[in-house]
């Protein structure tokens, strides 16, 4: 028997399915309390003093924390090929705004401290705001539009093509609903830095921190709840039709998929996956309480619940689908007709069982290394070897 039969095409398919979901999981728990702090830095500090203790508080780990975007990246290009072309031809202009943001945000750290000037200052304060607010807006946009479906379709030699002018590829994603997807990813991810600062600093930068993320946390769980009632009643889902081969090849033209009435019927086959969504909601909901009773590390956990329970019911609630067509549902990408080959996903999922726990024990070693506060003192008395 060759190797990598040893587990069956189906199976490697679901694993890398729920592999990427990790993958954007920990980009989130990591890099979103980073992109949290940034969109709360002009608040919760208004002195120069109290900036630099927020932004001293994700200095030592944001870089590592942007090795889970990179590795979403590598995996859906590697595992997923038909999505990453699909996705990034057809979100490019939204992919160019969050790449921007990302070049613009380690810069303003770098050189945030470099001169005395206020204005310099506050103008990277600004930038450190922008890197982190925009990226957590489009992120939610940009799930908001896979729910509803993306306008493409394939060829018969499988080119990929979209409907409207290129401006709409960004225009075109702002509709209501994705907007909203937009506000709950926004508020949950500002809540998210609110409960980091919550734990890594003090005095009043820490009460700013609780009022802001406090307030973040009920919308966040608001504005889920209504995104939740808007599929219910608004959003037409996927389904495949009829019998259909789940180890067959990778082929986006080769299921006959249908619009339904809602997504949410994926709860009256698979009921165990409310689980997510109830974590989603529990999870702000205890969130808000932490910081309102000024909890630390048990808000930090729940904020992280929160995050775990709304991204892994948008991946469940859609499973098997990945990429929906809005314009030709027989277009769909789904976990069963856009992987890579039987070969590539076992050979990668041996790699990852090999790294995956290093980049985990490491990460695991840096928290523990960098625990503690960041307080004003340290700052003052460290002005020129921290930002």
């Amino acid at each position: 028997m060759i190797l990598h039969e040893l587990v069956s095409y189906e199976v490697l398919r679901v694993i890398w399915w729920g592999l990427l979901g990790v993958l954007l999981i920990g980009f989130a728990l990591t890099d979103g309390f980073d992109m949290g702090v940034g969109t709360l830095l002009p608040f919760v500090g208004k002195t120069d003093l109290e900036r630099r203790v927020a932004i001293n508080t994700v200095g030592p780990v944001w870089e590592g924390n942007q090795v889970w975007f990179i590795l979403g990246g590598g995996a859906i290009f590697a595992a997923w090929p038909p999505l990453y072309a699909v996705s990034f031809s057809g979100f490019y202009l939204a992919m160019f705004v969050i790449l921007a943001a990302f070049i613009v945000r380690p810069v303003a750290f770098k050189y945030r401290s470099k001169r005395e000037d206020p204005r310099w200052r506050n103008a990277w304060d600004w930038a450190l705001f922008a890197s982190g607010a925009v990226p957590a807006l489009l992120f939610g946009v940009a799930v908001g539009n896979v729910i509803q479906g993306v306008p493409f379709h394939f060829t018969d030699d499988l080119h990929t093509i979209y409907e409207g002018a290129w401006y709409m590829k960004f225009i075109g994603l702002l509709d209501p609903f994705s907007i909203l997807a937009g506000v709950v990813s926004f508020a949950m991810l500002v809540m998210h830095g609110g409960a980091w600062l919550t734990l890594k600093a003090e005095g009043v930068v820490q009460t700013r921190a609780r009022a802001i993320g406090s307030l973040a946390a009920l919308v966040a769980v608001g504005t889920y709840i209504l995104a939740g009632l808007w599929m219910a009643v608004g959003i037409d889902g996927f389904r495949i039709v009829g019998d259909y081969v789940t180890n067959g090849p990778s082929n986006p033209l080769h299921f006959e998929v249908e619009r339904t009435a809602s997504w949410l019927s994926a709860y009256a086959d698979r009921p165990w996956i409310v689980v997510a969504p109830v974590m989603g909601i529990m999870g702000g909901l205890l969130t808000f309480a932490g910081l309102r009773a000024g909890r630390e590390v048990s808000t930090l956990l729940f904020s992280k619940m929160a995050i775990l329970g709304v991204i892994s019911s948008v991946g469940l609630t859609m499973f098997p689908f990945i990429m929906p067509s809005s314009s030709d549902p027989q277009s769909s990408l789904t976990v069963w007709n856009s992987s890579s080959s039987h070969l590539t996903l076992f050979i990668m999922l041996v790699v990852t069982a090999i790294f995956m726990p290093l980049i985990l024990m490491y990460t695991a070693w840096v928290y523990k290394v960098l625990w503690g506060k960041v307080t004003e003192d340290d700052v003052s008395e460290n002005s020129h070897s921290v930002y």
